[in-house]
């Protein structure tokens, strides 16, 4: 598969979901690219806006194996990972996988299990397996996580640590739809007998393991490798921040935008496909001092701000 094969099988994914998700095309470009690039994504939102029917059809217009794990205060990591299990008859234990053994697994409303379970996940989304009672299991290929918080809720949640953010590649949200959209949520409602729409296979495992490799083939010039260094360096030097970007940050700004161009059919990344991505995958990052918090500093600004300070290199297209 080539790189306008690729655009043009993630434009129908990304049109079948459209189909069953009222929301904005960047939003679900903005998933896809999560899918596109191997990493997982943060979705943070109010109830009742989508997420979990978004996650869902994803799943199911990518032909992949589909769970979804309600974190809450008593979940423990062995439910989501999975535990060792007597057998009385040989007396022997042997391993029942726990609901992360899917190729794609919503884990809904994440900041309201307690760290420890957490944790469970950190293995699974940067290694691809998960190691109970000292025995290591490799995961399905592939393997995405969606997780989704509520950024209002504040009783018995916890707050996800730095360590587990810097593990999603893209932090983004869907919004209130606007009006036309919030009417054609319920003219679709209403023309249908189940609660949740369809959404029809578009791709198989197979085919989607392919298309995840497509990203590696597109060109990055050497100027925008300093250009993306150069982003990640000014948010460490920002009077706002606490923590900057870290390096496995910058790696995953360099993965998204060759994924942003593989999304546009182009074999080679341009400093518009860094902007685009740099808000998604570097804000949800930052650590902002005390001051900028009781200010209530918004993270996106910070980038808004470094995008606007750091010199923009002029790229030729290596097609030129």
């Amino acid at each position: 598969m080539d790189v306008p094969d690729a655009a043009d099988t993630c434009a129908r994914v990304i049109d079948e979901v459209g189909s069953a998700v009222v929301a904005d095309r960047d939003f679900l470009e903005r998933v896809t690219l999560g899918i596109l690039a191997r990493g997982h994504v943060l979705l943070e939102d109010v109830p009742g806006t989508g997420k979990t029917l978004s996650a869902r059809s994803f799943a199911t217009a990518l032909g992949l194996e589909f769970s979804r794990i309600q974190f809450t205060p008593d979940l423990l990591p062995s439910d989501v990972t999975g535990t060792n299990v007597f057998d009385e008859r040989d007396s022997t234990f042997s391993f029942s996988p726990g609901p992360i053994f899917a190729n794609v697994v919503l884990a809904d409303e994440i900041n309201r299990a307690p760290p420890k379970t957490q944790a469970a996940l950190l293995e699974a989304m940067e290694e691809g397996q998960v190691t109970v009672d000292g025995d290591t299991h490799d995961l399905p290929s592939p393997f995405y996580v969606i997780a989704t918080q509520n950024p209002v809720e504040s009783e018995g949640a916890f707050p996800l640590p730095e360590a587990q953010l810097d593990r999603f590649m893209v932090k983004t949200s869907l919004g209130y739809p606007d009006e036309a959209g919030e009417v054609e949520i319920l003219r679709r409602r209403a023309g249908r007998v189940d609660r949740s729409p369809s959404v029809e296979r578009v791709l198989d495992a197979g085919a989607v393991s392919e298309l995840r490799t497509v990203p590696e083939s597109v060109h990055v010039d050497d100027d925008l490798l300093g250009y993306m260094a150069s982003l990640a360096r000014a948010t460490r030097e920002d009077r706002r921040v606490a923590v900057g970007v870290s390096p496995r940050g910058t790696q995953r700004l360099f993965e998204a935008a060759r994924a942003a161009a593989a999304l546009d059919g182009r074999p080679f990344v341009t400093p518009d496909d860094v902007k685009r991505v740099a808000e998604p995958t570097l804000a949800h990052r930052l650590v902002l001092t005390p001051d900028a918090t009781v200010d209530d500093v918004d993270k996106r600004d910070v980038i808004a701000n470094v995008l606007d300070r750091v010199a923009v290199p002029t790229v030729e297209s290596p097609e030129a």
